[in-house]
């Protein structure tokens, strides 16, 4: 009975020890799974997205949105829809976005994505994605046979702005170098009114000379939500474990 009463004593002062740690932990827990539950409707949400995406990307030619729409226009809302629009190309301000690699074929070498205006009926620009152009043929007049005249009709996929990082080279809109595909920067650059806040990527076409080289555009939506959320719930079930030896080591110390 004297033995056994330190003992006991011993456990409940440890027991009563782990109160802090265990609503510590609790909390800890509870997050952990919070922050499982909130990527798996992520995922919900990226899954739907990409449907959306592919559904638009293969569906058929539609027009694009009208110019009273372009200021309210969300990418979420517009990014790969395939799209026709007609006009006529003004050449004279085609910019030049760098590209490290081209599509293949033979074109798998530094090169440029040809961007050019496109002016509509109405006097208003889309920047179109003519695309990719190997470094030996930058000048136009390397491809002459390829920078067509007159009204064309473009079809193909609509994309959004793409996003700097803090390694991303300045432009230089004088030596007509760019590095991110921006409409409303090369737009301001070369002083087109009414200019589209979005893009065109041309589809596969094939032009007179073969360059520029359209249907270039690579359509990757990532969805790592699935893996992000194992490891949320592979995190608090690691808690759980060694909180519990932490408990059976604390309440059995003799």
């Amino acid at each position: 009975m004297s033995e056994t009463a330190p003992n006991q004593s011993r456990s409940e002062s440890g027991a009563r020890g782990l109160l802090v740690p265990s609503l510590l932990a609790l909390a800890v827990f509870a997050l952990l799974v919070s922050l499982g539950v909130w990527q798996l409707h992520r995922l919900a949400w990226k899954e739907d997205l990409i449907a959306k995406i592919d559904a638009r990307a293969h569906g058929p030619a539609v027009a694009i949105p009208p110019q009273s729409a372009w200021a309210s226009l969300r990418p979420d809302d517009y990014e790969y829809r395939h799209v026709s629009v007609s006009g006529r190309f003004e050449h004279d301000k085609e910019a030049l976005v760098f590209r490290a690699s081209g599509p293949g074929d033979g074109l798998s070498k530094p090169g440029y994505l040809v961007m050019t205006p496109l002016q509509l009926d109405d006097g208003s620009h889309v920047l179109i994605g003519r695309g990719f152009v190997p470094e030996e043929s930058r000048d136009p007049a390397m491809r002459a046979a390829g920078q067509i005249e007159g009204e064309v009709t473009v079809t193909g996929l609509m994309r959004a702005p793409e996003p700097r990082n803090t390694f991303t080279p300045a432009d230089t809109p004088a030596k007509n170098q760019w590095f991110t595909r921006d409409p409303l920067a090369i737009a301001a650059h070369f002083g087109l009114e009414r200019s589209a806040p979005f893009s065109i990527d041309a589809d596969a076409t094939l032009l007179p000379g073969g360059l520029p080289r359209g249907g270039v555009t690579v359509v990757t939506i990532p969805n790592d939500h699935l893996s992000y959320a194992l490891t949320w719930f592979g995190l608090a079930a690691t808690l759980v474990v060694i909180f519990g030896l932490v408990v059976i080591r604390r309440t059995r110390r003799p």
